[in-house]
């Protein structure tokens, strides 16, 4: 593995990323819990508010935790800059996060303004603390390269997506005045194609040829892809809001071409990886951009093909292949390799001299990585199916979804548990090493 280019000694602790990681995939669970419960009326429609509470607890329990958890990672690591006070930022990121998607659910389904209060005020101060903390750090980067330039762009998208989502949750707690169809609209957009499609970008240029041994992304691309699609995003915004619908479908055509570029030009890079014994993690890749690919093409047609647009069934395939095809595949693909890689390079700086230190296949074995993909494809073609046929696999769905995050959670949890096992038991040893060596 190449690690070129990434300054390891800056890293965090591994407690600051790690405690996102480990409570992410129990919101898969209690969305597969809550897709139990409310059974095929979850697909009746995108407003109900089962649906957005199932939507929520993927994007912001899911998506959010691991995205924010990652960056606090990346950015020293990969940017050569710190957070200050990593845990206190991380403990104020994490625990209204957490709380806020809970309680964000809780209001969605029982509509009391005042739990709306309540999430808004746990996610603005979980949200807050994150755009504060990582802006500043972010906009003191050393060098401009094209993975900074994707998280700035990124991080604007989120506050672009944070913003329009406090004042919706004003509409539900206070009873502000909105646009509600359109600023909906908006927040899905921003959240989906800005801050999570280039903050996906911005750690593909690095991961993707690190990890997979792929060339690089074309230079050009790297540093024109973000600016652009955050520029036509904005372009988009005004447009929507001020009614003028055809400018509005062709710039929605061109941030769609934007997003397929961005995945067929992932999928050719990983055809071209020069080692050829096979990764893992490579199908979640695959999967994941084959998913964006196809919701790209989906949103280049729907405006313009009457069928595509009277059809009720879009909505959710569009949402299903953008949310859990491209977004969950890749973030599930690269917490993969992102633990195990931060469980052995910490226990690696720690233990080094003192006691031998498993290899990253030994912390979690290659063998628990492949079938947990299939239950997560099966989960995938369950969704695409039950969006079309409800009544028919809304509840093998939503188990399959159940067994996908308890699969993933027990995966992660069991590399922390060795990591804290074999640190435990390296630092008790080297003291006696120590006092024999000097004893002698």
């Amino acid at each position: 593995m190449n690690s070129a280019g990434l300054s390891l000694e800056q890293a965090p602790p591994f407690s600051v990323p790690l405690r996102f990681f480990l409570t992410a995939p129990w919101f898969l669970v209690l969305a597969a819990a809550l897709l139990a419960w409310r059974g095929p009326e979850v697909f009746a429609s995108r407003w109900l508010p089962a649906t957005l509470a199932l939507t929520h607890l993927l994007t912001l329990g899911f998506m959010a935790q691991v995205m924010l958890g990652a960056l606090l990672q990346m950015l020293p690591v990969v940017v050569g800059v710190v957070v200050p006070r990593p845990r206190l930022a991380a403990a104020l990121i994490h625990i209204p996060l957490t709380l806020g998607a809970l309680v964000l659910a809780v209001a969605f389904l029982n509509g009391s303004p005042a739990w709306f209060q309540g999430a808004l005020g746990l996610l603005g101060l979980g949200f807050g603390t994150a755009l504060i903390a990582v802006h500043l750090a972010l906009w003191h980067a050393p060098v401009v390269s094209g993975t900074v330039i994707a998280l700035r762009c990124a991080l604007g998208a989120l506050m672009v997506t944070v913003g329009l989502g406090l004042a919706l949750g004003g509409f539900f707690g206070w009873g502000f005045s909105l646009p509600v169809v359109i600023v909906t609209h908006l927040h899905t957009a921003w959240g989906l194609v800005g801050w999570t499609t280039l903050l996906v970008a911005g750690v593909a240029y690095q991961v993707v040829p690190m990890f997979q041994i792929t060339p690089p992304y074309p230079s050009a691309f790297v540093r024109g892809f973000a600016p652009l699609m955050a520029v036509l995003l904005v372009a988009w915004s005004v447009l929507t809001f001020g009614d003028w619908e055809t400018a509005a479908r062709l710039t929605g055509a061109a941030l769609a071409l934007g997003v397929g570029l961005f995945a067929m030009t992932t999928l050719y890079l990983l055809t071209q990886r020069r080692r050829k014994i096979g990764d893992p993690t490579l199908a979640y890749w695959r999967t994941s951009m084959a998913s964006l690919l196809a919701g790209a093409l989906l949103w280049l047609l729907t405006p313009w093909v009457p069928a595509l647009a009277q059809a009720p069934q879009v909505e959710w395939l569009l949402g299903i292949l953008l949310i859990f095809g491209f977004a969950v595949a890749v973030i599930n693909g690269m917490l993969y390799k992102i633990v195990p890689f931060l469980a052995w390079f910490h226990l690696q700086a720690q233990l080094l001299g003192r006691a031998k230190v498993p290899t990253m296949k030994q912390l979690l074995p290659e063998v628990r990585i492949r079938r947990q993909f299939w239950a997560y494809l099966a989960t995938l073609l369950l969704l695409l199916v039950a969006a079309v046929h409800p009544s028919v696999l809304t509840y093998p769905a939503a188990l399959a979804l159940g067994v996908t995050g308890i699969w993933l959670g027990v995966n992660l949890w069991a590399v922390g548990w060795t990591y804290r096992r074999i640190l435990q038991d390296g630092l008790a040893i080297a003291p006696v090493r120590d006092n024999q060596v000097m004893r002698g």
